[in-house]
């Protein structure tokens, strides 16, 4: 079994491939064979599927089988393993920009307070 951090490698490195991302994009809409993605990427069946079993075992893709017909549906708990991982930073970088607002407040205080000064001296 992969640990988290393998199963973000997983998913990072699936989503890293702009082909894959429109795939997901794509089957965010609803179900679709293989034939129907290709079809907007402009790309071969076999080029399709090459992405389809990358995606699939990262664990974003599950493909069905109903008669002659594999279906494609989005996988999304892999989405939100990644989502909840980013979090953190979001939350670093939120805080980075909030002391950053509060250090260029007192940039601009202190150059009101300059200005006055000058002012005064005239």
């Amino acid at each position: 079994m992969q640990t988290r951090n393998d199963n973000l490698s997983s998913t990072f490195s699936a989503l890293a491939d702009p082909t894959r991302r429109a795939i997901l994009a794509h089957l965010a809409s609803g179900e679709a064979s293989v034939s129907e993605l290709s079809k907007p990427l402009k790309m071969t069946m076999p080029a399709v599927t090459k992405h389809l079993k990358v995606l699939r075992k990262a664990g974003l893709v599950r493909q069905g089988r109903r008669a002659q017909w594999r279906p494609c549906n989005l996988e999304a708990a892999p989405l939100k393993e990644v989502s909840d991982w980013m979090e953190k930073y979001r939350k670093f970088w939120e805080q980075s920009f909030d002391r950053l607002d509060g250090y260029l407040k007192e940039l601009q205080m202190k150059e009101k307070k300059d200005e006055s000064d000058r002012n005064k001296r005239k």
